[in-house]
């Protein structure tokens, strides 16, 4: 059965200096985050790698990535662009910020037709999500009365990062682990053992061991076909002072289909500590991640033979 892993590496950064960070070099032989994150899909049972980037950074991402992996597993390229929008709708005058990663999956729908599991180019995200998502995708199917999916649930405490504040998508779970609601929330960091964040309302019960997401998402090509509507939905609602800023972002995109009962998502809980590269201060660290793990065992020094 074919399974796809798609990586959304077409964001910009803008709290993280010194170039292209879903390109920075974190190995011992010039290995990238994305690097490890295939060789877990691979090993998880993913035969596929869809990246989504931008145009002008594929001659440097094929240059230290797309080459390599080719040759272990099929690859395919797509193309985020803030001009790549409905017929009948225009780009805002003005407005220079991407739509979104609701509108970087939606780039997929040409050649994404098999079950799939997302991720973010940046993140590092453990063995075991990787697995648990591969394992609901071949056991699953899409039903016809709703779209039917799952998520990587992190524990909120091992997904922060020690130089600054993160956005996290916090769940809400029921009592059979499936996703009630969920929180696109910014600025949680922890404070002695305590979690704070911009959202008055999350801030009355968050805590350090609440279920949080990482856009690690597992689903099949019909919730794609339905991110066609909802872009729509979503430039024909802009208000005028949300044209510059708003992004189509899939967990409000997952939240509201929860909302009308037309989704189902499984909460399949992971242990493994995230590490990513949200800042540039986090480059030391995640490089100093990747020896330790290095070193355990978990992967060979060079990751690619």
């Amino acid at each position: 059965m074919k399974t796809t892993l798609i990586i959304m590496a077409a964001g910009i950064g803008s709290r993280f200096g010194g170039g292209i960070k879903q390109l920075t070099e974190m190995g011992k032989h010039k290995e990238l985050i994305i690097d490890y994150s295939i060789y877990d899909a691979m090993e998880a049972g993913f035969n596929k790698v869809v990246f989504i980037i931008r145009k002008d950074i594929e001659k440097e991402f094929k240059e230290k990535i797309g080459n390599r992996i080719e040759k272990y597993i099929e690859v395919q390229y797509v193309y985020q662009s803030l001009q790549d929008i409905p017929e009948g709708y225009n780009v805002p005058e003005g407005r220079s910020k991407p739509w979104g990663t609701g509108q970087a999956i939606l780039c997929c729908k040409d050649v994404v037709k098999e079950p799939f599991v997302i991720i973010n180019a940046d993140d590092y995200y453990g063995k075991e999500a990787f697995v648990k998502l591969h394992d609901f995708l071949i056991s699953n199917k899409s039903e016809s009365d709703y779209y039917n999916m799952a998520m990587a649930g992190f524990i909120l405490k091992n997904t922060l990062s020690a130089n600054g504040t993160v956005t996290r998508g916090i769940c809400i779970v029921d009592e059979n682990e499936y996703l009630a609601d969920i929180y696109e929330t910014r600025g949680i960091k922890a404070i002695k053992d305590q979690i704070v964040c911009d959202n008055s309302y999350v801030q009355q019960w968050i805590t350090m061991d609440h279920k949080a997401s990482m856009n690690m998402w597992a689903g099949y090509p019909d919730f794609i076909e339905y991110l066609e509507y909802g872009f729509k939905e979503f430039l024909n609602h802009l208000s005028e002072y949300d044209l510059n800023t708003k992004e189509f972002l899939l967990p409000e995109i997952v939240g509201q289909l929860l909302k009308e009962n037309k989704a189902k998502v499984k909460v399949l809980e992971t242990h493994d500590n995230w590490f990513g590269i949200t800042y540039l201060e986090d480059k030391e660290r995640v490089q100093n991640e990747f020896v330790q793990l290095i070193e355990k065992g978990v992967y060979p020094e060079k990751l690619w033979k």
